[in-house]
């Protein structure tokens, strides 16, 4: 008679696959998920699963059987300190990019290879790479908390190396003569806030969100303390900025407190409490509506910088910012950042900036002692004549 098993069992099924039964950490018994063509396969799954438990490591796989749909939208209505906008964002992508081909899966079934052809169906599906790395980032986000923190599966099967960059293009950057005309182009009250988005470096909800007792034209400065988002169902709710780092004070240019002090007096009540940027009926400005409300496709075509965003013009004044030599901790300030990653970057391209004009001083020092002198810069050459049409590359 074969000596008993020390722990589990495996019975032999009339299909000839040999099944698996066990005690878990709790004492419940316990059947492995799948049946085993050998029993020799059987024999080593008992001993994992016996290790994992003498160690301390082992999952109920019943913890596993939840569908990604259900712990997914669950995550996000209980993620601590979401935003409205984004709950409402992660919500849209859970819905749209992973609900429909992989939702119904359990999560304790997820593998890396279900992930990479999942993400590459949303791909070959016409996707943008994007949209399919913001999709990725939130299923990643949503799996390691399922592994760290609810401990419902043992590894983060979202492995595919790259899937969550998103190779962005290059936003386009104004020229100041540029953002000046814009800021003309649309006029009345737009022009300030054009002014006022660029300079202070805010964000749509940010700028959206400021009322007159956050303007101080006598010191110079805008204070951020809130920012204004669109909850759908709801409409526009003011709530706290992106993150801790986003309550500050930003000193406005000298030159722009003239056109602030303009719009103070014509378009926003006497009042402290009254929002500094509204539409023509007093109402706070939507995103969805607002480029056709002032006319933007035109106005953006017209400065030369057509399909230029909104958010556009707090990326120009962030490349502004990078290029007085402000230290990175200056810059973060200014910018709203919790972290020196964007920073870094606006600096990285002032560097290289920088670095060109070095490098073309030091291409004409070698010419003037060694070959003839160079031509004179015509006027028109000058990158400083204010010309309106030429960007400045981020």
């Amino acid at each position: 008679m074969p000596a008993r098993r020390r722990f589990g069992s495996i019975r032999r099924r009339e299909s000839g696959r040999y099944q698996v039964r066990y005690p878990g950490a709790d004492g419940q018994m316990r059947t492995a998920p799948d049946t085993f063509a050998r029993k020799s396969e059987a024999e080593r799954y008992l001993t994992l699963i016996e290790g994992e438990i003498m160690r301390k490591e082992w999952i109920d796989p019943e913890r596993g059987k939840v569908t990604l749909t259900d712990y997914g939208e669950r995550w996000i209505r209980q993620r601590p300190n979401l935003r409205p906008r984004t709950v409402e964002l992660y919500t849209g992508l859970f819905r749209r990019h992973i609900k429909p081909d992989i939702g119904g899966v359990p999560i304790g079934r997820l593998t890396t290879a279900m992930i990479r052809e999942w993400r590459t169906n949303l791909l070959d599906n016409g996707v943008s790479v994007g949209t399919v790395a913001k999709a990725y980032r939130l299923l990643r986000a949503v799996l390691m908390t399922a592994v760290r923190e609810d401990e419902i599966i043992k590894t983060n099967p979202c492995r595919i190396p790259g899937a969550d960059r998103e190779h962005a293009p290059e936003r386009p950057v104004l020229t100041i003569p540029q953002v000046l005309d814009l800021a003309d182009k649309l006029g009345g009250r737009y022009r300030a806030l054009v002014l006022v988005t660029t300079f202070a470096s805010l964000r749509w909800g940010e700028v959206t969100g400021l009322q007159r007792c956050d303007i101080d034209t006598d010191a110079g400065t805008v204070r951020v303390r809130q920012a204004a988002v669109e909850v759908p169902g709801q409409g526009v709710v003011i709530g706290p900025p992106k993150s801790r780092a986003g309550l500050r004070t930003v000193s406005l240019p000298t030159a722009v407190l003239p056109a602030v002090r303009t719009h103070l007096a014509e378009f926003v009540a006497d009042d402290q409490s009254a929002y500094v940027f509204t539409g023509p009926t007093g109402v706070l400005l939507r995103r969805g509506n607002f480029r056709k409300l002032v006319g933007w496709s035109a106005g953006v075509a017209a400065v030369g910088a057509p399909g230029l965003h909104f958010h556009d013009l707090r990326h120009t004044g962030n490349t502004l910012a990078s290029k007085t030599g402000a230290s990175l901790r200056d810059l973060m300030t200014r910018m709203g950042h919790d972290s020196p990653r964007a920073a870094l970057i606006y600096q990285h391209a002032s560097a290289e900036a920088d670095a060109a004009i070095a490098d073309a001083i030091s291409a004409a020092l070698i010419g003037k002692k060694e070959g003839p002198e160079p031509p004179a810069t015509r006027a028109e050459d000058d990158p400083d004549d204010g010309a309106a049409g030429a960007l400045i590359p981020a």
